[in-house]
């Protein structure tokens, strides 16, 4: 297919769109995609050594050099199909009402001699559900619980053929993060958080917090606090009610062993986000006093998410061609949680404002135990070239879960470990293909430390449609 130079204003455009239109989505290996582009995710997310599309850009962007000559357009749909239920110590449940989240993606790339460069507009990850008022998560005060939080990156990369070989690659990413939460708190994990005797979950402290310790000194004996309300959410399936950005970047290489045999590998940085600002939003608490009822508090105020970052990892795989029409791809994938998900940290500054009364101008700095370990993932994958147009692909994938069940809160479930993954390829014509995935996330159950048991599982899908220009 033969277009104008001035075909890649189209793409362009297209991805610039993108940015404003990623969504939240639901992850299974921790917050991060089982697998990025249906090729790879049909493989079980193997994706280090093979010639995976521009979905490279996410994987190993050293791929990008196997593109043969002329350009690639990728445009992508995913489906994120969440299944969450959630046990209190009673035994009543609450199921999310979050179950099917759409995410678009575009990826661009083409050849000019050894160089191959594009951009891509892909979601990194997530996760996130939502309770209804009515159930047990409402702690019989009608409060809905919902999180979502949501990674996207804008990359422009570049992959160098140094020889028939070699192939080096680097990206640099623009990143977004938004994040919802309508957050309740019972009474005693909420006094547990403020108390520096206790604080077996986080801790609080600021000047609000004294002047709430104080006005419990100040009323009768046996006030006790009905909940404690964390409330930032804009309900827009695009944007999060707290948003930041930031920068990150990865670097690949790819090398042909022999013309069966390829070996790849590549790091992805660390993130480098700024904090997640929510101004005008609210922390509400409700006290229960002896001889006067309840005593509902509403306060409104910037609340900021502090220091929260996407991990770096380290990811290597071979793809190896048995015979002609087989592949046999693996990717062994090393996720640095740990250091970005030691703690969530969040601030709250009430605005000075009549309502506020006297925690106008105060301030909260709130923090829960997260204590996250890195995750090792394995992704096995087989190919097979039935015929000339359509290509039969299956796999696996297990990451071990990375959240102690101690600190596993049910706002943020992303246990589940054991991913099977199905697809095909169709090439419509030389020019013209679509490829297609399936994952169903095994069910996980773990208990957490508040005595809540969760069961997470997930039926997942990814269409691309390909064009080589």
């Amino acid at each position: 297919m033969n277009l104008p130079s001035s075909s890649w204003l189209t793409p362009a455009l297209a991805g610039v769109l993108l940015i404003f239109m990623v969504p939240s989505v639901h992850a299974t290996n921790g917050m991060n995609l089982e697998g990025y582009g249906p090729e790879a995710t049909a493989m079980g997310g193997a994706s280090m050594a093979f010639d995976n599309g521009t979905a490279a850009v996410m994987n190993n962007p050293a791929t990008l050099g196997l593109l043969e000559n002329g350009a690639r357009l990728d445009l992508a749909i995913g489906l994120l199909g969440p299944d969450i239920t959630v046990f209190n110590s009673e035994g009543s449940s609450a199921k999310s009402q979050s179950t099917a989240f759409y995410m678009p993606a575009i990826g661009y790339s083409r050849r000019s001699g050894d160089i191959v460069y594009g951009f891509g507009v892909f979601g990194q990850g997530g996760m996130g559900c939502e309770y209804t008022p009515d159930s047990w998560r409402g702690l019989g005060f009608n409060l809905e619980n919902r999180t979502e939080v949501s990674v996207g990156r804008a990359i422009a990369p570049i992959a160098w053929n140094v020889n028939d070989r070699l192939i080096l690659a680097a990206t640099a990413d623009f990143v977004w993060a938004g994040m919802d939460l309508k957050m309740a708190m019972s009474g005693p994990q909420f006094i547990d958080l403020v108390t520096p005797s206790m604080q077996q979950f986080g801790h609080a402290s600021g000047s609000l917090v004294q002047s709430f310790g104080q006005m419990l000194q100040s009323l009768p004996m046996g006030t006790s606090v009905d909940y404690a309300y964390f409330d930032f959410s804009n309900g827009s399936d695009f944007t999060g009610e707290a948003q930041g950005y930031g920068y990150a970047g990865k670097i690949g290489l790819l090398y042909k062993a022999s013309d069966e045999l390829s070996l790849g590998l590549t790091y992805h940085s660390e993130t480098a986000l700024s904090d997640l600002e929510a101004p005008n939003n609210h922390l509400s608490f409700q006290l229960n006093v002896p001889g006067m009822g309840a005593m509902a508090q509403s306060l409104v105020g910037e609340i900021n998410v502090v220091d929260f970052q996407w991990p770096g990892l380290v990811s290597a795989g071979f793809a190896w061609r048995p015979a002609e029409r087989w592949l046999v791809a693996a990717d062994l994938r090393h996720i640095m949680w740990s250091r970005v998900m030691n703690s969530f940290h969040m601030t709250f500054e009430a605005a000075n404002v009549p309502q506020n009364g006297p925690f106008a101008g105060q301030t909260l700095d709130a923090t829960l135990f997260q204590d996250w370990d890195d995750q090792t993932v394995v992704m096995l994958g087989i190919a097979y070239q039935a015929t000339d147009q359509l290509t039969l692909r299956t796999g696996g994938n297990y990451g071990s879960n990375p959240i102690p069940d101690r600190f596993l809160n049910c706002l943020f479930p992303a246990i589940v470990e054991k991913h099977i993954t199905v697809g095909f390829g169709w090439a419509i014509s030389p020019e013209v293909s679509i490829d297609f995935s399936y994952t169903h996330g095994f069910e996980a159950t773990r208990i957490s430390g508040y005595n809540v048991t969760t069961h997470h599982s997930q039926n997942n899908a990814q269409l691309m449609y390909s064009i080589k220009l």
